[in-house]
């Protein structure tokens, strides 16, 4: 009896073991870049951007060991653009801009490499700084529809820990924040969507 006993006990604990070492979440914190392209359109309207700097966190729930649902949020600063109508008027809008957006995931593993894609729904809001980077006082904030897709790698340092870099891309119309055709002084209406380039880099840690 008592080596039965001993025998379960020993099983429950092997047991435990496996599901404590089976990762099947992890949260990641990384740093990007958001880097807009230039845009010309038929509205007479110019587009130019800098590129700004920020943090993405994400939230992975695998379903298998090879395919995964994802939630992000990212947070990214001082994005100017710079909006040139008619090669005469030029309206600059300092931006910070706010991402949500999910994601199907789906990785490969070689040894401690682990490369993967993502595509999936997102929504962009972007907020006008109100300082001298913005020549605009009407300027308002504006969220967009956008799709996200992206390709990258993770190396695994440690069972717990990886490395995670990647390429992302946001693809959203271009924001005229409020001034559209209906403002009687400015109008930035583009009608053109652009993608968004954003390269990130951070630390996941699995659980």
């Amino acid at each position: 009896m008592k080596k039965i006993v001993l025998v379960l006990f020993l099983l429950a604990v092997c047991v435990a073991t496996g599901r404590t070492q089976e990762s099947r979440q992890d949260v990641s914190l990384s740093g990007t870049a958001l880097i807009p392209p230039f845009v010309a359109s038929s509205t007479n309207v110019q587009v130019h951007s800098n590129a700004g700097y920020g943090a993405l966190a994400s939230y992975r729930f695998m379903l298998t060991p090879n395919s995964a649902i994802e939630a992000n949020y990212g947070f990214t600063y001082d994005n100017t653009y710079r909006y040139v109508v008619g090669n005469t008027n030029v309206t600059k809008i300092l931006t910070r801009t706010q991402e949500m957006s999910g994601a199907y995931v789906r990785s490969f593993t070689f040894r401690k490499w682990n490369p993967f894609v993502e595509a999936g729904p997102a929504g962009l809001i972007f907020l006008p700084v109100r300082n001298s980077g913005t020549t605009s006082i009407d300027a308002k904030q504006q969220t967009e529809i956008a799709g996200m897709y992206g390709a990258g790698f993770a190396y695994e340092i440690s069972p717990s820990f990886d490395i995670r870099a990647e390429y992302r891309g946001l693809v959203s119309k271009v924001p005229n924040f409020g001034l559209g055709s209906g403002n009687t002084t400015q109008n930035l209406t583009t009608n053109k969507w652009f993608n968004l380039n954003e390269p990130v880099i951070g630390v996941a840690y699995h659980f």
